[in-house]
């Protein structure tokens, strides 16, 4: 395949992808807020070595200046938290199913260390939000994770053509996103994404995210509110540190009343934005 017009035949053999990884259904659907669920939580990362390496690397980030070694994974959860503990897991089980054995130029690593920074961005805003808008954890970690997985989607069903993509991306640094895909691409990463999402049925709201993070105001998008709203703030918030995707960094005081958060803490929240791409990359090393 070497032309845009053959990425809707391409969707066809969706097959062809990698099916949503098992450890991470069983990850998704635990319940950590509970003793029986953490301790299923232990079990899984226990059985699987590259998650549980990870995770006791992260712990011995400079970041969290425990000032010991930490050896255990119950040293780990008990110095990150549950929270952040399955978001790291269920990061890593995504990761390792969707990355490419022969990659493109499509960097990977810096692609998931941007979803993992758009992911807890979004946990970052929701602790803000009043509580009848605030989604369940479950639903910010998926929806961040996976809003930009369009972009491997592309990579798996034309190489080239993705390649061709990221080059133009790379030449032309002051150019949104959007823009690049509506000049070469018959569908963008989002639609991609979507396609992916449905494939693996993912619940309607998770898709609409997948689907309408550059375009919260589509009418279509609303399945996906608070969720849509949330991913496409954080992607806006992200750029004043250099992470990944060209996106327009305006944010109007409706973005943050929309969400139900004062919009005067937003100098708070670029704080704690630039501890989450910190902690992101650490993930990643």
């Amino acid at each position: 395949m070497n032309s845009p017009e053959s990425l809707r035949q391409a969707l066809n053999h969706l097959d062809a992808l990698p099916a949503i990884p098992s450890i991470a259904q069983k990850i998704l659907s635990l319940k950590i807020t509970t003793d029986e669920g953490e301790r299923a939580l232990l079990e899984l990362i226990e059985k699987d070595p590259t998650i549980l390496s990870r995770i006791i690397g992260l712990s011995n980030s400079p970041l969290f200046g425990t000032g010991r070694e930490i050896m255990t994974l119950k040293d780990a959860l008990a110095l990150l938290g549950s929270k952040r503990v399955k978001m790291v897991a269920l990061s890593f089980a995504m990761m390792s199913s969707m990355t490419r054995k022969t990659a493109g130029l499509l960097n990977v690593q810096s692609l998931w260390q941007h979803s993992l920074s758009v992911t807890m961005t979004m946990d970052t805003l929701a602790r803000l939000m009043p509580n009848d808008l605030r989604p369940p954890d479950d639903e910010i970690y998926l929806a961040g994770l996976l809003h930009d997985i369009g972009f491997l989607v592309l990579d798996y069903l034309d190489t080239g053509l993705s390649d061709q993509f990221h080059m133009r991306m790379d030449a032309e640094p002051g150019r949104t996103v959007e823009e690049i895909e509506a000049e070469m691409l018959e569908m963008n990463h989002g639609e991609l994404g979507a396609a992916l999402g449905r494939h693996w049925n993912l619940p309607e709201d998770i898709i609409a995210v997948l689907n309408y993070h550059h375009t919260p105001g589509d009418g279509r998008a609303t399945v996906g509110h608070p969720l849509v709203a949330m991913a496409n703030l954080a992607e806006k918030l992200l750029p004043t540190f250099g992470v990944s995707e060209t996106v327009s960094p305006e944010i109007g005081a409706d973005e943050w009343l929309a969400l139900g958060i004062d919009p005067n803490r937003e100098s708070e929240i670029m704080a704690a934005v630039e501890k989450n791409i910190s902690v992101a990359s650490s993930m990643l090393l």
